[in-house]
């Protein structure tokens, strides 16, 4: 009897076991692809082409914080750029950002109730300190009121293809503590939600159309109004910068983001050899769980050690690059009956050195033929780059790996005489096919 009980238990404990080892090989095999990262979401992309280089749980939305105000930067650039708004161009401060700079819990210059100060002082204060009265004057600027300045916040997201946002002030804090004067539309406990994925993509557009802005996001400190009595010191809130307390070679840039909901938040970027990184962390926890200023930056710090040292450009087709199955493709009523294809424009992107060889060419073609006269350079189609295996995450924008495929050379039209001849060739081709066809069906 006890040898059979023996028996049963070696027989139960066979799956256990075996699960138990398949359970430690994906467990190692996760642990292998992870960054350590302790964050509710991250991304990290080239600023140049926008190619994703990681991510975790990037689409779904999470609290901004004061990451918003780079939608609040991006607007007001905009308004720079347009001439509707002008550096020197004077704010005369209203009660309700005079009372929310009188906060001094809350990220703030104060404001003299019976002051003006220039929009060029209200950025900076913005862009440095993320000074949050500073933040509705500048919306108040643009729009008016913040309630109409959310309806541009909206609008520019769109247009940027931001996905899952809601955005319920200019400045990221929650509306609870804007003394009941958030904008008209919003909840009194609502704040800004976007995915890291939409963060990114703001950051990416923001350098793209508005570069400058790293000018001011790099400055480390100034001092608010120097010279008068209201002169404050501007400490900037991102300790990545050089000579701060967690400097990381490169960095400039961008916003540091903190409230109760959503954690510590940070989009950095950094610049090495050419190379710029864009990288997102939301809600950041240290090893105890718990969020701090160093757990985002020492999350980021992560997220670029990655990328600049496992990533390079590489081109993955260059240009006039040919394909071996498909050299030409059919002219006809030409004076040559085919023409030479080509890749018009080379393809390069940050990719892993030892993942290079893991991508390649394949050609769309629109047109399998052309009718003659044809030109140099008439696309007929796009060659488009696939992963063989593992995962890609593809581009921030949600662009391909293509470039156009064209023809190298031109092919005159044929005189009226040869187009004769070829008709009449194509003539007795068709007929004699058809002949052969009735004939073959006989038998």
């Amino acid at each position: 009897m006890k040898k059979t009980m023996n028996t049963v238990l070696r027989l139960l404990l066979i799956p256990a076991l075996l699960f138990s080892m398949f359970a430690g090989i994906s467990a190692k095999a996760n642990a292998e692809s992870d960054l350590g990262l302790t964050v509710d979401a991250a991304i990290l992309i080239d600023a140049d082409s926008g190619k994703i280089l990681y991510e975790e749980n990037a689409n779904t939305s999470l609290g901004i914080a004061s990451m918003t105000k780079m939608m609040t930067e991006y607007l007001l650039l905009d308004a720079i750029d347009a001439g509707t708004v002008k550096w020197d161009q004077e704010y005369r401060v209203t009660d309700y950002t005079y009372r929310m700079s009188q906060n001094r819990a809350l990220s703030n210059v104060p404001l003299r109730a019976d002051g003006s100060y220039t929009i060029r002082e209200l950025y900076e204060a913005m862009a440095i300190y993320s000074a949050n009265a500073a933040t509705v004057a500048i919306a108040e600027t643009i729009a008016g009121t913040e309630t109409e300045f959310l309806k541009l916040m909206n609008k520019k997201a769109e247009e940027l293809g931001l996905k899952d946002y809601k955005f319920v002030n200019s400045t990221g804090l929650n509306n609870a503590d804007l003394f009941g004067m958030h904008p008209s539309g919003t909840g009194p406990e609502d704040e800004n939600v976007m995915p890291a994925k939409s963060v990114a993509k703001l950051a990416y557009h923001l350098l793209k159309d508005h570069p400058k802005v790293l000018d001011t996001s790099k400055i480390t400190k100034k001092t608010f109004r120097e010279g008068t009595d209201d002169a404050i010191e501007m400490s900037n809130w991102n300790f990545m910068l050089p000579g701060l307390v967690f400097q990381y070679e490169g960095v400039d840039g961008l916003k540091t983001g903190t409230t109760n909901f959503a954690g510590h938040c940070f989009t950095g970027t950094a610049e090495r050899n050419g190379t710029r990184l864009i990288a997102v962390v939301m809600k950041a926890v240290d090893a105890s769980g718990q969020g701090s200023y160093k757990a985002r930056f020492d999350a980021t710090a992560k997220l670029f050690d990655y990328g600049f040292t496992q990533f390079s450009k590489h081109e993955i087709i260059p240009a006039d690059y040919k394909f071996k199955d498909q050299k030409t493709v059919k002219v006809t009523k030409g004076k040559e009956d085919k023409v030479a294809i080509a890749v018009k424009e080379p393809i390069s992107f940050m990719v892993k050195s030892s993942e290079k060889d893991l991508y390649k060419p394949k050609l769309e073609l629109d047109k399998k033929s052309l009718e003659a006269e044809v030109k140099k350079d008439t696309v007929v189609g796009k060659v488009v780059i696939e992963r063989t295996e593992g995962t890609d995450y593809g581009f921030i924008d949600g662009k391909e790996f293509s470039s156009d495929v064209v023809t190298t050379g031109a092919v005159e039209r044929a005189s009226g005489i040869s187009l004769f001849f070829q008709g009449i060739g194509s003539f007795f081709g068709n007929l004699w096919g058809g002949i052969s066809d009735f004939v073959g069906g006989l038998f």
